[in-house]
């Protein structure tokens, strides 16, 4: 039931040295990978094409191939140098294929369950976040569509790292980011900011989840506070 596309291609510097010699989304966080985390969902969701985008300590992703027959591996060749527009760039051929989940790979997801319903719309996961903050978050008009998605906001839902772009959505978006690409300062680009730039024609709402459904870990110290905190 549909596609998706996790990216894990980036260098993880903010949680060296663990990243030395292991790649962050297969860092374990309650005794399971951060990325087996997002597999699951997806799995329980009946997502059977899961494209894995990789780039830096690349070989080490294989071993999910055994695991999970759904993977594919795509190679990332620009990671060292381009932010992750470039993941979506060299899996772009997916987004035209049907519906498609696009996750962040360093995420640990604590409910299995959370991507099982089915969105009518395309749609950024999002978690209510009260007072200021100064992480990627949504704007939306009364209809519930977002208006913008970027950085700074208050009392607004705040991005997990996991979004849904029904196949209409995914074939826009591939067009808007092969437009994008190579043109002046795209090496720093987000694909997010591609969506931002683009939001006339990809149409997309927040599906609300729970504070602690999906947690993004930066840090050593974030990972240790998590492993403590849940205990599992």
């Amino acid at each position: 039931m549909g596609n998706a596309i996790i990216m894990a291609s980036g260098m993880g510097t903010r949680m060296r040295p663990l990243t030395d010699t292991t790649p962050k989304p297969l860092i374990k966080v309650c005794g399971t990978p951060m990325i087996e985390t997002v597999l699951e969902a997806l799995r329980r969701r009946g997502v059977k094409n899961i494209y894995i985008v990789v780039g830096y300590l690349g070989e080490q992703f294989n071993s999910l191939r055994e695991k999970y027959p759904d993977v594919e591996i795509v190679e990332n060749p620009d990671y060292e140098t381009i932010n992750n527009i470039s993941s979506v760039y060299y899996a772009r051929e997916i987004l035209g294929k049907g519906d498609c989940f696009i996750c962040e790979a360093d995420l640990f997801v604590r409910d299995p369950e959370i991507l099982s319903g089915t969105p009518d719309d395309s749609c950024y996961f999002g978690k209510y976040t009260e007072g200021k903050t100064d992480d990627w978050v949504f704007d939306t008009d009364s209809s519930g569509f977002v208006t913008r998605v970027g950085k700074c906001g208050e009392n607004q839902y705040q991005m997990t790292g996991i979004a849904f772009l029904k196949q209409k959505d995914g074939e826009a978006l591939a067009r808007k980011i092969v437009e994008k690409y190579g043109s002046e300062g795209y090496e720093s680009l987000f694909w997010d900011d591609v969506v931002n730039d683009n939001l006339s024609e990809l149409r997309l709402k927040v599906h609300p989840v729970a504070d602690d459904s999906i947690i993004e870990i930066d840090t050593v110290s974030e990972l240790e506070e998590i492993n403590i905190k849940y205990g599992e």
